[in-house]
């Protein structure tokens, strides 16, 4: 059994915050990783064994740890399913970003990839889509101001799906 895959959703909170700190300071700390999860010191030293030993970072006590190459790997995927998660709560669904962080952060470690793919394609659609003046309105959902919309919402959907697959195939992604 691959160990990688049988990651807690504390383990991989961990990984991320070692993939971001890493970004921004070249490697991270058991300090600084315990202000960003809010945990306490004895709970990071935990982590970073238990990481250690699937060879997903690179630690000794009283030192650093950075990440691995396999750990980059699932690290910058576990990233990437929270900030899929989070600009689809927060450009799609209208969240707050406080709220889109803290909920991105608890479902990214269930959600399919199935899923988390169309909703990265949703998130593309809505923003290379040329109707600007869609708004999210709290009780109801979507609605277009133009008094037109309906007669035109045809073709717009068609243009923006096109738009959408030039730019997934300039990507190299297969379009549904």
């Amino acid at each position: 059994m691959n160990k990688t895959k049988t990651l807690t959703s504390s383990l991989e909170d961990y990984l991320e915050v070692i993939y971001r700190l890493s970004r921004e300071k070249k490697a991270a700390r058991a300090k600084e990783i315990s202000k960003r999860l809010g945990v306490n010191r004895s709970s990071v030293t935990g982590a970073l064994h238990a990481l250690a030993e699937r060879k997903l970072i690179n630690y000794a006590p009283y030192d650093i740890a950075t990440l691995t190459a396999e750990g980059e790997r699932v690290a910058a995927n576990i990233n990437h399913r929270h900030l899929v998660l989070k600009d689809f709560f927060v450009k799609v669904l209208g969240v707050n970003t406080a709220e889109a962080e803290d909920s991105a952060c608890k479902i990214e470690h269930v959600v399919s990839e199935s899923i988390l793919d169309r909703l990265a394609q949703f998130v593309d659609f809505i923003q290379v889509c040329p109707r600007l003046d869609i708004n999210w309105i709290e009780e109801t959902g979507y609605f277009c101001e133009r008094p037109d919309s309906v007669e035109n919402c045809e073709r717009c959907i068609s243009r923006c799906l096109n738009d959408l697959k030039r730019k997934n195939h300039k990507h190299g992604k297969a379009a549904d």
